[in-house]
């Protein structure tokens, strides 16, 4: 598959990029049909929506659960699943499947665009991925079914079609809902172990399938080594460091985020927007408040009444994002804990950024910095443009609306389906390079510098 497509001069970015155009294209046309929508939808709304879905935003301008008819939510839970895990890891693994086998150069392929180092691995992996994902969301989808109220969806099949829907948006860290007001809606916003099913959902999604794997195989290692050997007379095979370093320095980085964002929502917004729960249900919206800005994008509250120190909290936790390699987008927690550990290494003199017996080489913390400089970059743009087209529009609200966008975040001040074509446009533009990264884009389309066997003389550069 990936073999015939060189001849067109596609590399694997490239063909990365092209097939989230694609799908864009595909839905969008779809969405148009007149039996998608209950009545129109135009072509800027439709590629608005589409996109959104695709890159796993769940920004709306239009109402899902009414404006659509069944036919259209499921092209959009459907371009939410295949954007979430990646269409290419859909088409490349049923062409192996069905071709009986893969060229080596079709897996060199797909190892640049999963992240998977070993060759061997690759197929083995997308495999896992599909089993993983749907192992999750069916998961998800019972304990979701399990806390409706029977009196809201009365009818059985509602709830069935209801449950599955949220588990994929979530897992998938979309945020689309068929509620008019997401989980703001009465009879919802108090239903907590609803809202705990969906954090689990998007947490999982947000970790990345290279975490969740490597984490199934330290637990099966811990079980292995702690009680099945104990039982037997089979030596222990040893394994050094099952857990590896990127897992280590992702889970550690979200569970800071996650801690931190929900001590500060809980103490900053106890008489605001918690005011109306009581209990572990404050904590709970507190949790949930501070965890969906990992790009998941649903909401139990209403943004706009946050105070303003709580909104730039949730900007942070927005660009940072989820991990890499998962359904989720912004710079990335990895992204993240290498910029502030390349501080702190500065800080003490040291010349490498050392962390639990190991060194971060120096090609990971050259892409942090071009990764946090694009993101910058683009943001600063989009949010130019966007303040040109709607002058009216204040500009923490501008900036909350684009990071939200980039980051394939889709929560909002409530300005989205208000805000003009130029600028519903530039939102578009910054939910495509987000998701697909701005790295992806430069190293798409800049031709690729043969490696060198000579090096210059280096020289210092003065910083500050």
């Amino acid at each position: 598959m990936l073999t015939e497509i060189k001849y067109i001069g596609l590399n694997p970015a490239r063909l990365f990029i092209f097939s989230f155009l694609g799908l864009i294209l595909i839905g969008t046309i779809l969405l148009m049909l007149p039996f998608a929508t209950t009545r129109g939808i135009s072509i800027i709304n439709a590629l608005f929506t589409t996109t959104s879905a695709v890159c796993v935003t769940g920004l709306v301008v239009l109402d899902t659960g009414k404006d659509f008819t069944l036919f259209g939510q499921i092209v959009i839970i459907s371009l939410i699943q295949a954007g979430g895990l990646g269409i290419l890891t859909f088409a490349s693994y049923f062409s192996y499947f069905f071709k009986g086998g893969a060229s080596y150069e079709d897996q060199l392929a797909m190892g640049t665009i999963s992240n998977i180092e070993k060759i061997d691995e690759i197929f083995k992996t997308l495999k896992r991925i599909l089993i993983i994902t749907l192992g999750i969301e069916m998961v998800g989808a019972i304990f979701i079914f399990a806390s409706l109220d029977p009196n809201l969806i009365p009818s059985f099949s509602q709830r069935i079609y209801f449950s599955v829907f949220h588990s994929i948006s979530a897992f998938c860290n979309a945020g689309f809902s068929t509620l008019p007001y997401g989980i703001m809606e009465n009879g919802y916003v108090h239903n907590y172990l609803f809202q705990l099913s969906l954090i689990f959902l998007f947490i999982l999604g947000g970790l990345g399938f290279p975490i969740v794997i490597n984490v199934l195989k330290y637990l099966s290692h811990v079980i292995i080594k702690n009680f099945f050997l104990a039982f037997s007379k089979r030596k222990d095979v040893y394994k050094p460091r099952v857990m590896k370093l990127g897992s280590k320095i992702n889970i550690l980085t979200t569970l800071f985020l996650v801690i931190l964002g929900t001590t500060f929502i809980y103490v900053n917004e106890y008489c605001n927007i918690l005011a109306s729960h009581k209990g572990i249900g404050k904590f709970i919206t507190a949790l949930f408040t501070a965890t969906t800005p990992r790009t998941a994008g649903f909401n139990t509250i209403d943004f706009s009444q946050l105070h303003l120190s709580s909104i730039i909290v949730i900007i942070i936790l927005m660009w940072i994002g989820a991990s890499p390699a998962s359904t989720g987008g912004g710079i990335k927690t990895s992204t993240f804990a290498i910029a502030v550990l390349n501080f702190l290494s500065l800080g003490k003199g040291q010349k490498k950024i050392e962390v639990y017996g190991r060194e971060i080489n120096d090609l990971s913390i050259r892409r942090a910095f071009a990764v946090i400089s694009l993101s910058l970059i683009f943001l600063g743009i989009g949010s130019l443009v966007i303040s040109y087209f709607d002058k009216d529009l204040q500009l923490y609200e501008i900036i909350f609306e684009s990071v939200s966008a980039y980051s394939t975040v889709g929560l909002t001040l409530g300005i989205t389906s208000s805000l003009s074509m130029g600028s519903k446009i530039v939102l578009i533009v910054l939910m495509f390079i987000g998701r697909v990264t701005a790295l992806t884009l430069l190293i798409a389309f800049f031709k690729q510098v043969k490696k060198c066997d000579y090096t210059y003389p280096s020289e210092d550069v003065l910083i500050n």
